[in-house]
């Protein structure tokens, strides 16, 4: 299966979902375009609470489709964009690649995958034990984290439901992705 975007969204203000469109445009050193979390430091309201002058690691979401259908699987209904991402994703094991990947969308577009993004209590508002079902347990006891990754956004561009998507893993060692 190719790797493709299957949705993108985007939210004016700060909600907990964003409305599905038929494209978004990435603007290079900001995040998407119209989107409450586009900038050059930090938007998310917690964050500038703490420090408002730290980088903005968090300018795009992803998420993977196949975490909606895990998800439509053990009885949630989740669409793209509900739990607020930027872009959905089908065909890329997000939650595998290594810290400072380029994620080539579409004809120009290029996010770099800075962590992971780390779910809060908000997302049981949106739909009761939804955090306990995107947090995981691997075989050691550690956390894992599958409610997506974040990026920031190196080359701008419109992006796509049905665009490519081509991986680019930096040059090694490998890092593995931290929650941003």
């Amino acid at each position: 299966m190719s790797s493709r975007v299957t949705a993108v969204s985007r939210s004016a203000t700060h909600t907990f979902s964003k409305t599905p469109l038929e494209s978004i445009r990435l603007l290079a050193g900001l995040g998407v375009e119209g989107d409450a979390h586009s900038g050059v430091t930090v938007k998310h309201r917690s964050r500038v609470a703490r420090d408002p002058s730290q980088p903005n690691l968090r300018q795009v979401h992803l998420i993977h489709a196949e975490l909606h259908d895990e998800l439509r699987e053990a009885g949630f209904t989740v669409q793209p964009g509900e739990m607020g991402e930027n872009i959905t994703t089908r065909g890329v094991d997000l939650l595998a690649l290594p810290t400072g990947t380029r994620l080539h969308l579409g004809e120009t577009a290029v996010v770099e995958v800075t962590g992971l993004r780390n779910p809060c209590a908000q997302i049981d508002d949106f739909q009761d034990g939804l955090l306990k079902a995107v947090l995981d347990r691997d075989e050691e006891g550690n956390v894992v984290r599958k409610a997506g990754v974040m990026g920031v956004v190196l080359v701008g561009g419109e992006v796509r439901p049905g665009d490519p998507i081509r991986v680019e893993p930096p040059a090694g060692p490998h890092t593995p992705l931290q929650p941003v």
